[in-house]
């Protein structure tokens, strides 16, 4: 992602988060560039539970914006929280829900509860590699309700950018983008754990299969086709 080489960007996620990364789709890298596959940053607490995704390459702005979105509202739940979890879990929930509302013009309740998982292996909610072998569970999204007063410019816009449609409570269909279905996903998985919720991110929010298989290179070692040319 571009914007990580940026120095503001930099010292503030270094300020504030220690930084990882883990490939988790199929791509592959031709000279220096990548073709295919996608990428989505994780804000998660010390213990691997996801506060704030980012879905898809951002630049610069956004995503300080969003990294500092992170770290206001922790405080905020904190403070409102004063060290009962379910009330720290609950209040992040609701600040997704508000977000989705405010920026997208769209209304979810936010789940403030975790209702059992399917935990099944063998369940039918469970992303598979094409060995079958389970990668991570499907984790719906709170129903839309609808949109609220601010809703027909912030729709038009969306239509205007091309983004997919999604179904209300009443089989309306609205546009919303990437960070969009990501608020709407997170006021009811927010505080889940990474593991079970990056499949729901690549395969339901960027349209991406995540896959076990490495890298594919494509002339790893140019110096060799060079030298057979020799």
């Amino acid at each position: 992602m571009n914007a990580l080489a940026n120095p503001e960007v930099g010292k503030y996620l270094n300020e504030y988060f220690v930084s990882s990364f883990q490939k988790v789709a199929t791509f592959k890298i031709v000279g220096n560039q990548k073709q295919g596959g996608n990428v989505a940053a994780y804000f998660c607490a010390p213990d691997g539970r996801v506060l704030h995704v980012v879905a898809g390459p951002v630049n610069a702005q956004t995503m300080l914006h969003e990294a500092k979105w992170v770290v206001e509202t922790t405080r905020k739940a904190m403070e409102v929280a004063r060290g009962d979890g379910a009330r720290f879990k609950a209040t992040f929930r609701k600040a997704h829900a508000d977000r989705l509302r405010a920026e997208h013009g769209l209304v979810v309740e936010a789940v403030t509860f975790d209702p059992p998982l399917d935990q099944d292996d063998k369940g039918a909610l469970t992303y598979r590699d094409p060995s079958g072998r389970p990668l991570a569970p499907r984790l719906p999204p709170p129903p839309i309700d609808g949109p609220d007063v601010t809703f027909r410019d912030k729709q038009e816009a969306a239509k205007a950018a091309s983004f997919p449609a999604i179904a209300d409570r009443k089989g309306g269909r609205w546009n919303l983008g990437n960070q969009g279905r990501v608020h709407q996903l997170m006021a009811a998985h927010c505080l889940v754990k990474i593991e079970k919720l990056y499949g729901t991110v690549f395969e339901n929010i960027l349209g991406e299969k995540i896959s076990t298989k490495p890298v594919e290179v494509v002339t790893p070692f140019p110096w060799v086709a060079r030298k057979g040319r020799e």
